[in-house]
């Protein structure tokens, strides 16, 4: 009954919407089969909802579709306004690539003859650079693989000595013992290195035969010593200080820094210059952002800086919490690789055959391996933030003049009548630098600017000379700065001899030699 309402009033909506042509329709009642009608609850049985995995493949190839035209879109708009004939980059390469196919032409002729040429040349351009990715993935020659080191944690085998706050300094002992010594030389480690440094590769014999004794030491939180809750260059020159009294040096002795270590040597000879007998900097860096360089000698010293490492230098500068980042993946990553790698430095070819050297690189690592051992970002952006940072001095303060005593009215007044009371400032010892002319990761540059502020410091100029190559693993370099710091070789003292050569006045007279003593 319902579809016949339904189609009688299909048939009076039809018929409104068109003239009456007095035609009438006396059949059935026009109708749907039920064998088509099916109801909305077979329906929903019917249709499966979509999976997921159809869900995610409908979206990708929906994607796809998009960036397809996309690119197309992208392609026409390239051609249409910029690979024209007519536009701007279509005049300026037209003649330059025409002049270019001329000469190329004759390659053609190898070419299929049903062959588009364009088509033909990014072919095999397209096949040229696979092969090329090929050859550099193979992998199949074990014999071009370079196997990679893992980074070994050692057992605990320092000597060490308690502070005046508490903490722990491990250091280590070379050369003639304490009560023999002609000389002492402290030397701090440089940027990821520890006390197992001292002088690379030097020899015992050396250090007898001028007798000299070497203590060099961990800085705060590397290898085995306790970190400093507020380290600076001040806590280091005393740290230094107080480390030397602890292991019997009663006089002065000298110091030796090499590259990043050479900012706690300057440190020294400011804070301690009483103690301190002479300095020896070899390759000596500086705060790159120091005041009082002119802008040629900036521009010459950040010349040569490779560009990671100017980026270490600015998160130094500014943001030092990022440097924990890269650290992660660099040298406390679990792996050893090469210093110029670790140390973000480019060498010159000296320094290039020597860390090749197997006696350097299994000294590299162990060194590395004693640095890292307490396996915290800390103390390495303590040092890289230190270098960048006020010092707290400058290397001027370091340079020798007068300091007269004038306070007040009544001084002012004694000094237009009579000489005022004055004595000299700065560092009054030898200040030796030697300096490689081929080292990139100090350039000379840097010793430059040293020679300026310091014009009494004595300069080394060593042609063809790296970083490492003078200091490292060379047993004549070594004897030279010897020979320049303590003169003629004279070996340790002989306290017997001492003893029957000296007169004596009366019954008894007392004999005291200073232990460590850097004068002769």
């Amino acid at each position: 009954m319902s579809e016949m309402r339904g189609s009688n009033m299909w048939r009076d909506e039809l018929a409104s919407l068109v003239d009456d042509t007095g035609i009438r329709y006396a059949g059935e009642p026009i109708g749907v089969s039920s064998a088509y009608v099916v109801s909305g609850e077979s329906r929903s049985r019917a249709v499966e909802p979509e999976s997921f995995k159809d869900q995610v493949k409908g979206f990708a190839m929906a994607w796809g579709e998009i960036v397809v035209e996309l690119g197309r879109g992208c392609k026409d708009i390239v051609q249409q306004s910029l690979l024209r004939e007519d536009s701007y980059i279509g005049r300026k390469l037209q003649k330059p690539c025409a002049k270019v196919s001329g000469r190329l032409k004759y390659l053609n002729e190898f070419l299929p003859e049903d062959r588009d040429p364009a088509h033909s040349w990014s072919v095999i351009f397209f096949v040229f650079v696979l092969a090329l990715a090929a050859i550099g993935l193979n992998t199949n020659n074990d014999s071009l693989v370079t196997p990679v080191k893992m980074v070994l944690i050692h057992p605990p085998s320092a000597n060490r000595i308690l502070l005046p706050d508490g903490r722990h300094m491990a250091y280590c002992e070379q050369g003639v013992p304490a009560d023999r010594a002609r000389f002492s030389l402290i030397a701090p480690h440089s940027f990821l290195s520890s006390r197992l440094a001292g002088i690379p590769g030097i020899k015992m014999s050396l250090l007898q035969e001028f007798g000299v004794r070497l203590v060099s030491y961990d800085l705060p939180g590397f290898g085995e010593s306790d970190p400093h809750p507020n380290r600076n260059l001040n806590s280091s020159a005393f740290d230094m200080l107080h480390l030397a009294n602890a292991v019997g040096i009663s006089g002065k002795f000298w110091v030796l820094g090499h590259s990043s270590g050479s900012m706690h040597a300057w440190a020294a000879l400011r804070y301690i210059p009483d103690r301190i007998a002479g300095a020896a900097m070899l390759a000596p860096m500086i705060n790159p952002y120091a005041p009082g360089m002119t802008k040629e000698e900036v521009k010459r010293i950040w010349e040569k800086c490779v560009p990671r490492r100017r980026l270490l230098y600015f998160l130094a500068h500014r943001f030092p919490r990022f440097l924990s980042y890269f650290y992660r993946r660099s040298f406390l990553s679990g792996k050893h690789d090469r210093i110029d790698k670790r140390l973000f430095l480019s060498l010159g070819k000296k320094d290039e055959i020597l860390i090749e050297e197997p006696k350097f690189e299994e000294f590299w690592h162990r060194d590395v391996e004693e640095s890292i051992r307490q396996g915290t970002t800390k103390p390495f952006i303590e040092e890289a933030v230190l270098q960048v940072s006020d010092w707290g001095f400058r290397l001027a303060d370091l340079q020798v003049h007068k300091k007269c005593k004038r306070k007040g009215v009544l001084s002012w007044l004694k000094s237009l009548y009579s000489e005022a009371e004055c004595e000299l400032a700065g560092f009054l010892g030898p200040i030796h630098i030697w300096q490689g002319m081929d080292d990139q990761a100090v350039p000379p540059s840097t010793t430059d600017y040293i020679g300026r502020i310091l014009p009494g410091a004595i300069v080394h100029k060593l042609p063809n000379e790296g970083h490492f190559s003078y200091f490292f693993f060379c047993d004549e370099c070594q004897r030279r700065i010897f020979s320049t710091l303590f003169g003629v070789s004279k070996g340790p003292i002989d306290r017997k001899v001492e003893m029957d050569q000296t007169p004596f006045n009366g019954d008894t007279e007392v004999v005291s030699t200073v232990a460590g003593s850097t004068t002769e």
